[in-house]
């Protein structure tokens, strides 16, 4: 969902590849970590929490924001922030409007 939307829920498939989360099955579990590109500004805070893993079934909340200026500075601020459901293996179809068994807070001060 997007600001621009009115936060109105849509649909999209992508290739995983162009996902900015980093999936791995490893063992029966599922890795999952989210990736900050070089050019995107993070807030200032502690390091990186580790990935987490999922066991079937499990669903993972993880929210990232970020802050960005113009290039010379001049219009100020602008701000987002990412929240990731990612669910492994069969879920019940509002498994997200529940718990999640993990939950990943890694959003920092924005001043």
């Amino acid at each position: 969902m997007h600001e621009r939307d009115g936060f109105s829920p849509s649909e999209r498939r992508e290739a995983l590849s162009e996902v900015a989360v980093q999936l791995r099955e490893v063992g029966g579990r599922l890795r999952v970590f989210p990736l900050v590109h070089p050019l995107h500004a993070l807030p200032p805070r502690r390091r990186r929490p580790p990935a987490v893993r999922l066991d079937p079934g499990q669903w993972v909340r993880w929210q990232l924001n970020y802050r960005f200026s113009s290039a010379l500075g001049i219009r100020g601020w602008t701000y987002w922030m990412d929240t990731f459901n990612i669910a492994y293996g069969p879920v019940e179809d509002e498994v997200f409007l529940s718990r999640p068994a993990l939950y990943i807070d890694e959003r920092g001060p924005l001043r």
